[in-house]
């Protein structure tokens, strides 16, 4: 199961997801749509989402060959997931943001709950895995 929840975790991949919800797409027009991904990155990410069966990759034989990127139905009903949660993430970023700041006004400090400090985002007391372990 982790596995799988870091692919879907994955920035990259959430990203190409999200491009290639619109149609297939050939990578050099994945390259313009998503420039801050360096070329191997792209290509490592689309190689784990194809094995994933998340992304299918299509040859077609010309001269030079052309090769095209599209979301499998798993991959569209994975996107149409993460779109409720993007969805969610832009209504909800302003009262995120506030209460930090007023977190970190009370309590004289920055982020301590991400990544470090007191807990964090792993549960007080208890075990740090998605499934409570």
């Amino acid at each position: 199961m982790r596995d799988i929840l870091a692919r879907v975790n994955d920035k990259w991949g959430v990203l190409i997801l999200g491009v290639l919800s619109d149609g297939p797409r050939r990578y050099a027009e994945l390259t313009r749509l998503l420039p801050d991904t360096s070329d191997r990155m792209l290509t490592l990410s689309l190689r784990k989402l194809e094995r994933d069966g998340l992304v299918v990759r299509t040859v077609t034989p010309s001269t030079p060959p052309r090769v095209d990127y599209a979301l499998s139905a798993v991959g569209m009903s994975l996107h149409l997931q993460l779109a409720q949660l993007i969805g969610w993430v832009l209504e909800h970023q302003d009262y995120v943001r506030d209460s930090r700041s007023r977190y970190d006004r009370a309590h004289g400090g920055g982020d301590r709950g991400e990544g470090g400090g007191r807990g964090g985002d792993r549960g007080e007391g208890g075990g740090g895995g998605a499934d409570g372990r």
